[in-house]
């Protein structure tokens, strides 16, 4: 028989020990995983606590889901497939992750425990580097003393030449042919043509350089971390021998400082996968260590899919009556009052 408190320690061993364990872990203030999230905006921060959110460590796990963000879809697909924990990689906010109502409510309802990790599981496993065609020679997860700001330094992989080659090795690996004809497909069923999928329109592309130019030192950034124009021009002066700037996860577009700042320094520019594919690349991992170290358990992988439709496009013609029908009757042509 498998507990949450078996969830944990599994967790715990492949995150070599930065799992909480005790209140004090929350509460100590020198936990260096147990991290505050915030942008000011008032009442919008975070705390980041990796391992158990929500669950009694004694009860029964035979079936675990790997997701990167706790949503609504999630928790009514594990309602739905019997799922009994969900191990979300990123942190998780009251009624932000369960559709705008307590949290406890919601996972109470369908007998869901929770769990989460980001920064503790950062740094682990060189996937994402390899992924993107190079094994890592240092790496930060505190570039810059910023928490969080990762910034990866390897050397291209025998066979990955140019930065051809290295979006090359991520349409293989990421299998974007098969999204390409799924979301064909769709627009075909659904007579959607202005139908549009984030990991097919966010594709790695090169901002500085063509596709033969040579690639061997790589600085792999992520800019939604923090990394800025100044964190590079430090990143080159330690590690002169870098030619290529690789942003993924997130990414940059044209008139950024990151891409002027690249060009500055005489560097090729390149972006890899977007933060929507960070379920393959981190969640993956994940899912198998757990399979692994939990072997009583079923583990199933939750990946979220995002589409942007035309308004007009979106849903069949008694769908499309129904919102229009519901907007002229109850939103546009409501009588308004004033109230001064």
């Amino acid at each position: 028989m498998t507990k949450n408190k078996d969830v944990i320690q599994a967790l715990d061993t492949l995150t070599g020990g930065r799992v909480v364990k005790s209140l004090h872990d929350i509460t100590g203030g020198d936990h260096p995983f147990v991290i505050m999230k915030s942008s000011n905006i008032p009442g919008k921060e975070v705390i980041e606590i990796p391992g158990l959110i929500y669950g009694n460590p004694e009860k029964e796990i035979n079936k675990l889901a790997v997701t990167m963000t706790l949503t609504e879809g999630s928790i009514e697909l594990a309602g739905a497939t019997g799922v009994d924990a969900i191990v979300a990689h990123h942190p998780i906010a009251e009624a932000a992750n369960s559709g705008g109502v307590p949290l406890k409510n919601y996972l109470d309802l369908y007998g869901l425990s929770v769990f989460e990790l980001h920064e503790s599981f950062h740094g682990l496993h060189p996937g994402i580097p390899f992924l993107h065609g190079h094994k890592v020679y240092r790496s930060e997860i505190c570039f810059g003393g910023l928490h969080g700001n990762v910034l990866f330094v390897g050397q291209a992989y025998p066979k990955v030449n140019t930065l051809g080659d290295m979006l090359s090795r991520l349409d293989t690996f990421m299998d974007f042919k098969e999204e390409e004809e799924v979301t064909n497909r769709e627009k075909v069923i659904k007579q959607a043509d202005s139908t549009i999928e984030t990991t097919l329109v966010t594709r790695g592309r090169i901002l500085i350089g063509e596709e033969e130019s040579p690639v061997e030192h790589i600085l792999h950034i992520f800019p939604h971390t923090g990394f800025s124009p100044d964190h590079l021009r430090q990143a080159v002066k330690e590690h002169p021998e870098a030619d290529t700037v690789l942003a993924s996860i997130s990414r940059v577009y044209e008139g950024h400082p990151l891409i002027e700042t690249a060009r500055e320094l005489g560097l090729n520019f390149i972006v890899g996968n977007c933060h929507a594919l960070e379920i393959l690349e981190n969640g993956l991992p994940l899912a198998y260590a757990l399979d692994s170290l939990l072997p009583k358990v079923e583990v199933v992988v939750f990946r979220e899919r995002i589409t942007s439709t035309s308004l007009h496009e979106m849903g069949n013609q008694y769908m499309k009556d129904y919102g229009e029908s519901m907007a002229s009757k109850y939103l546009v042509n409501k009588a308004t009052q004033v109230i001064l």
